[in-house]
């Protein structure tokens, strides 16, 4: 069995601090995909190099306390792929892909964290960038081999997927540019969401506002996925959100897959 987990921490230290590292060590993963660390390099070494036994590969954002992302491997790689060729998006610390090749199957596991529009326009406009840059190299990666990205994708992609879609419909993160450009992807592209082959029930969310007792509450949106090739998607085989301990605003993202690497 391959233990994938995908989590936003916002914020590594942050995470760390409320208990991160000790679930990490329970949660019995082999690879774990993580976004948001908003750190350095120099912040992570000596610290953050290793997670529950696992060996750690980050993309850094040039910008201090900005974006990041990180993937912990429990089984070395054979290559680690550090961006995606995106000089602006590269620049914000946003990719990073694991290849696991054998002269039978090329495999690679990649953590991502989409960009939110929620700040503006301005910000707005660079997701939709981020968005027609990361597809063409989606489709490219699987017409040459399997993979699951796991990230924060900050795009909520049916009206089961958030409590107050109603509302939300002129929101970054519910658009109907951007839930259209999820649906290419899964339909067109051919990608699977794969908690939803296994899970169809409402009210399955990873992150909720911090504002106004949204999570003790259940107000949530899920933002936070496991999209896969098929032949790999056929394997998931559990699914669950880790409710607690809470550590972050999102919450983890755990999915067991039918092979080993």
């Amino acid at each position: 069995m391959f233990r994938l987990v995908t989590l936003n921490l916002n914020g590594i230290r942050s995470a760390a601090n409320r208990g991160f590292l000790q679930w990490a060590d329970q949660v019995g993963a082999d690879c774990m995909g993580v976004q948001e660390v908003r750190a350095q390099a120099d912040d992570v070494s000596g610290k953050f190099e290793h997670v529950a036994g696992m060996n750690g590969h980050y993309q850094f954002a040039q910008k201090k306390g900005y974006s990041g992302v990180g993937l912990f491997t429990r089984k070395a790689p054979s290559e680690v792929c550090i961006g995606f060729g995106s000089k602006e998006f590269d620049a914000e610390g946003r990719y990073v892909e694991a290849r696991y090749d054998t002269a039978k199957r090329k495999f690679s596991v990649i953590s991502c964290y989409f960009p939110s529009g929620s700040s503006g326009e301005e910000r707005q406009a660079a997701k939709y960038r981020f968005l027609a840059r990361i597809y063409p190299h989606l489709v490219k990666l699987k017409s040459e081999r399997e993979f699951v990205l796991v990230g924060d994708i900050n795009i909520a992609h049916q009206e089961i997927d958030l409590k107050n879609w109603r509302s939300n419909q002129k929101n970054s993160g519910f658009l109907p540019e951007e839930r259209a450009w999820l649906t290419k992807l899964l339909d067109k592209a051919g990608l699977v969401d794969v908690f939803r082959t296994l899970n169809h029930k409402p009210e399955q969310y990873t992150w909720w506002s911090q504002r106004g007792q949204a999570r003790a509450k259940n107000v949530g949106w899920r933002l936070d996925y496991h999209l896969a090739t098929p032949g790999i998607a056929a394997k998931a085989k559990r699914e669950q959100i880790v409710l607690d301990p809470r550590f972050s605003d999102h919450a983890p993202l755990v999915i067991d897959y039918d092979f080993k690497l």
